[in-house]
């Protein structure tokens, strides 16, 4: 549960309910558009189903206690670079689904190590906050893990490393008569999308440090929630499988103005709260 109040910064409340009826009803809309091959276009009775663009719940709603959402639940068998406490096989990424001004105004985040043996009983229904922020709601989905290779962001590269990048690039530009060329950053070291691992992207602020408030130790990329899969056309990083009306964003979160939520963890101890950055 978040028990912060009237701490949170609210713009718009809506309930769980709400925000998933919007969804269908834009899918709906979506779905017929492609079959007919007519544009997209709601119904009167869809239109009068949704509520009007400010709406809000009262907001002393938020003056309760806030379930915290199922963000992931990721297995050791199914992710080879899993970590956690020694026999835990279980992470599970929960969060609070309103603004934290002291969380960069991002959703506060919480990690559960745990043992799968030890869940006997799991709760059938999973308790609902009275409001969220409809970016901070995910869309269940089934995660098929496929392990890549990253390399670390441009920026905190060795000056000579990066001067044979940017001449890599260069040469690149010269001989693709597209024009399309070929990015280090864009194409090669850093995936976009949900993941595990990996670096994080710094474009929007440049890097910052990113240690551990209870020892100081400088922390570790664990886990990424993005506002979208691929970028753009998708590039080297769109999965070759997927049609090409497939939504770039199939978990329906939306992370600031469409970036990334990184969550670091502090490698000296597992139990050292994590921290977030929005990239």
């Amino acid at each position: 549960m978040c028990s912060d109040g009237d701490a949170h910064y609210i713009f718009r409340l809506e309930t769980p309910a709400t925000v998933r009826r919007r969804r269908e009803i834009y899918a709906a809309a979506q779905a017929r558009a492609a079959a007919t091959g007519d544009r997209y276009r709601l119904t009167d009775e869809e239109r009068a189903e949704l509520p009007d663009a400010d709406f809000s719940e009262p907001h002393d709603l938020v003056n309760q206690p806030i379930p915290m959402v199922p963000v992931a639940q990721l297995y050791r068998r199914d992710v080879s670079d899993f970590v956690g406490p020694d026999g835990a096989d279980l992470l599970q990424v929960l969060w609070c689904p309103l603004d934290h001004p002291d969380e960069g105004y991002n959703p506060r985040v919480r990690l559960y190590w745990r043992r799968s043996s030890d869940v006997t009983q799991p709760l059938r229904t999973v308790p609902e906050p009275p409001v969220v922020s409809d970016a901070y709601l995910p869309t269940p989905c089934v995660v098929h893990p496929e392990r890549i290779r990253e390399y670390q962001y441009g920026g905190l590269l060795p000056e000579e490393l990066g001067t044979q990048i940017t001449a890599w690039e260069d040469d690149a530009d010269d001989d693709d008569e597209t024009g399309d060329g070929r990015s280090y950053q864009l194409d090669l070291s850093l995936a976009p999308g949900w993941k595990v691992g990996g670096f994080a992207n710094w474009s929007l602020t440049d890097p910052q440090p990113m240690d551990c408030v209870e020892c100081g130790t400088a922390m570790t990329l664990l886990f990424t929630a993005d506002s979208s899969e691929w970028h753009g056309t998708g590039g080297s990083w769109r999965p070759v499988q997927d049609q090409t009306e497939a939504s770039p964003n199939p978990t329906d979160v939306t992370i600031g103005r469409g970036y990334a939520l990184y969550v670091f963890r502090c490698p000296a101890s597992f139990d050292h709260p994590p921290a977030t950055a929005m990239q």
